[in-house]
């Protein structure tokens, strides 16, 4: 049985009750899907634990970014969680996830961050006109991936089952239990939900990081995407 890990953003609780969970459940193996410490109060610590795991690992936006933000966005709370995750983490580790592969195929299923094409691109819960673009070129009839926080699985227009695997540390459904899911023997899917004290996280990012992680703080205990004012 594999466990799809997908955007911890270095919730180190958040992790470790996915981590129970999927163990308890038969879990073997581990997709580990991007995004593993932008944002969160614990980037080393869910690194350290993320790397005891037998798993494969896919790099997402959140990686690329901490390596050259070029391209991101420029607005608060990621330019200072960016700057955070550098001084935090040596430059050789920022560099070795940032080389992560962005997709890939195994058993039949393409894993990808945000799509197939894309780490920021990223498919809706509700059908959309975009969803042809994102899937262009991509033979596989199922798709996993997560990004956008929202944990849902749907079958495209054109026949491809796509999976969110939902967010370990930051999910933005209005549900603040840590999101993962099961991809089980018989190649069926299970997305799970796990609680945990979410709102110790909140503190501990306040108590860490200070001014600029409020905004992330009230995300976590809310379940939902709060922009800064």
């Amino acid at each position: 049985m594999l466990a799809l890990v997908y955007d911890v953003h270095g919730n180190l609780p958040a992790l470790e009750a996915v981590l129970a969970d999927a163990q308890e459940a038969g879990a073997q193996r581990y997709l580990l899907g991007g995004d593993y410490c932008l944002f969160g109060a614990w980037p080393l610590e869910v690194l350290e634990r993320l790397r005891t795991l037998d798993a494969t690992w896919l790099r997402g936006n959140g990686e690329r970014w901490s390596a050259d933000s070029s391209d991101s966005p420029p607005r608060e709370p990621l330019q200072s969680g960016l700057q955070a995750c550098r001084e935090i983490l040596d430059p050789t580790t920022v560099s070795e996830l940032a080389d992560l592969p962005q997709s890939l195929a195994l058993d039949g299923v393409l894993y990808c961050h945000a799509s197939p094409h894309s780490d920021v691109l990223g498919f809706q819960p509700e059908a959309s006109d975009d969803d042809a673009s994102l899937l262009e070129g991509v033979h596989e009839r199922r798709v996993v991936f997560g990004h956008t926080h929202f944990q849902f699985r749907r079958v495209s227009a054109g026949g491809v089952e796509l999976v969110n695997a939902g967010s370990v540390g930051l999910p933005f459904d209005d549900d603040p239990r840590a999101g993962y899911a099961l991809l089980r023997d018989d190649s069926t899917f299970e997305l799970r939900r796990v609680a945990y004290d979410h709102h110790a996280s909140a503190a501990a990012l306040r108590e860490r990081f200070g001014p600029w992680a409020e905004t992330v703080a009230q995300r976590v205990e809310l379940a939902r995407l709060v922009y800064a004012p």
